[in-house]
């Protein structure tokens, strides 16, 4: 991306407002959910551990309002309310698989070694 700066090391103002967007915390949990399809508040509440319905709310006025949820009132009783990916929503998708590679890749789950770890390991055992 060309920056519109003097400085050449700047940082990109749309990459910042990007990142800043999407890395919001909980942001990157709730596409997750989205991007498997629409889904209903309580269900997006109970697939992302640890959020809390205040924190769904606030980010889901934030997507909405950058367009990349929509939220759809459907006139039943009760009254059903759905959530579900924009175009421009739907088009994190590789965003976000980049960053579950990444993850797979550089992060060590709760009580997992890290591969690099058991291959020094290894090779301190067989030196010995």
């Amino acid at each position: 991306m060309k920056f519109e700066h003097d400085n050449e090391n700047a940082v990109c103002p749309l990459y910042h407002r990007a990142v800043e967007l999407v890395g919001r915390r909980w942001t990157g949990a709730i596409l997750m959910v989205l991007l498997q399809g629409a889904s209903r508040f309580t269900e997006i509440v109970n697939a992302v551990p640890g959020l809390s319905d205040r924190l769904l709310s606030e980010r889901l006025k934030e997507l909405e309002a950058e367009g990349i949820v929509k939220r759809t009132v459907h006139p039943e009783m009760p009254v059903r309310v759905e959530y579900r990916l924009t175009e421009k929503g739907r088009d994190l998708s590789g965003v976000a698989e980049a960053v579950t590679d990444w993850a797979s890749r550089w992060l060590v789950r709760d009580n997992e070694v890290a591969v690099d770890e058991v291959v020094v390991r290894e090779l301190v055992a067989a030196d010995r």
